[in-house]
């Protein structure tokens, strides 16, 4: 079943909700219609071209491509996706994901900061799991 009209609205505004709670105030519903950088599905996430896709069964290659080719090779491609009921993931090509690591890791002063960031960041998680 294809989802239309006032729900397939209701469901793209929910990921830009989820990005401002995160503090990207600035995140929105783009275009859904028309294609390529100007139009990603999330806009005010500078340097990222968000697909975003609610569905049970994604083709997440399919979806990927989708991203990559309207990002025009500006932008970092991801798909931002999720089925009923569980949480948001983001799936990114490999080397991107290398890149944005190594410019994180990069800006990281010290390596104990990071390990308890994790840390707490995972019992969180187990928090909200269980």
């Amino acid at each position: 079943m294809r989802l239309v009209g006032p729900v397939v609205r209701r469901y793209d505004r929910v990921l830009p909700s989820l990005c401002r709670e995160e503090g990207y105030d600035s995140a929105r519903r783009g275009q859904q219609f028309k294609g390529g950088i100007d139009s990603p599905d999330v806009k005010g996430l500078p340097g990222v071209h968000v697909e975003v896709k609610r569905v049970e069964r994604l083709n997440i290659h399919e979806a990927m491509q989708q991203s990559i080719r309207d990002s025009e090779g500006r932008a970092f491609p991801i798909v931002a996706h999720r089925r009923n009921r569980d949480k948001w993931m983001i799936t990114m090509q490999a080397e991107d994901w290398f890149t944005l690591y190594r410019e994180w890791e990069a800006g990281r002063a010290d390596v104990e900061d990071w390990k308890a960031a994790v840390i707490a960041a995972a019992e969180k998680r187990s928090a909200i799991a269980g």
